[in-house]
Formats: structure tokens, sequence, C-alpha cells
């Protein structure tokens, strides 16, 4: 099975939910990218369709935007 892959920029909104996600999907069913740490992946995430982090990619390429932490224009800074 494929993983769903989580974004956020590590800000007090991305990190509480990212504790949510890994909660409810598992930690073994999520990738957690952190663009603070690893910013080479904003252009597979803005390709994916992010418009926001925190998000959740799917297995079936779908992008859940969970909470307004920050734009990717932000991101990006």
């Amino acid at each position: 099975m494929k993983k769903s892959v989580f974004y956020h920029a590590g800000c007090p909104v991305c990190v509480s939910a990212e504790h949510e996600i890994l909660e409810l999907v598992g930690r073994d069913n999520v990738e957690i990218v952190h663009f603070g740490q690893n910013k080479s992946r904003i252009p597979e995430a803005e390709k994916a369709g992010v418009k926001s982090v925190p998000a959740l990619l799917t297995p079936n390429g779908n992008v859940l935007h969970i909470n307004f932490g920050a734009s990717m224009a932000d991101v990006k800074g």
C-alpha cells in the first residue's frame, strides 16, 4: 500500500496536526515532510496541489488541507 504524505512547516498548528495524523493514520502509513528541514520537497508538494500547510496527500492523490498554518508562498519565503 502506498503511504500518505503529510507536509508541514513546523509551526505549532502543523506540529499539532502532525501528532493527530500520526495517531489516526499510524506512523507506518504516512511519510512526514517538514519543509523547514527539506525545502527540496516544496515543488513536489505544489505539483500535487498543496496550497497551504499542514496538508495530507492521500495515496489516491487527493490533497486534504487540514488547518491553515501557512500558505505555500509563506513556506517558500
